[in-house]
């Protein structure tokens, strides 16, 4: 005769409790956002567009992101194939990314991002429309 210690009830409960405790919640590259601080932006050649990458699960900015790929152009008024140079500006404020670019025009322009975020093993894409203002 065999005599158990734990109860079936008791060692599923065991198993519980150790699974609940490993069980580690990773951020996926959808909880993150990329918003534009100002829609609209004075057209010209010296155009700045500042964009906050946002943690949607913590509702704090992401600082020290790699921002790897932009693109501008005007696909919101038909024109996709019209781009624009982007260049990165020196940080001013954690988790707001600043760029310079020539918006040649008046009308929407799309802004493609795409970064790397710490800890984080996909990436972060990111598309926004802002409107060139006279």
């Amino acid at each position: 005769m065999t005599t158990s210690f734990f109860s079936p009830r008791a060692t599923l409960g065991a198993v519980a409790i150790i699974l609940a405790a490993t069980t580690t919640s990773f951020a996926a590259a959808t909880d993150y956002e990329f918003q534009l601080v100002r829609s609209e932006v004075p057209h010209g050649p010296e155009a700045t567009v500042a964009v906050r990458l946002i943690n949607k699960r913590t509702s704090k900015p992401v600082p020290d992101a790699i921002i790897f790929s932009t693109r501008m152009d005007m696909a919101p008024e038909g024109m996709e194939a019209m781009t624009t140079p982007v260049e990165a500006l020196p940080p001013t404020e954690a988790g707001v990314y600043t760029f310079k670019t020539n918006l040649s025009m008046e009308g929407g322009w799309r802004f493609k991002l795409a970064a790397k975020v710490q800890g984080e093993t996909d990436t972060v894409q990111g598309e926004l429309v802002l409107q060139a203002q006279p």
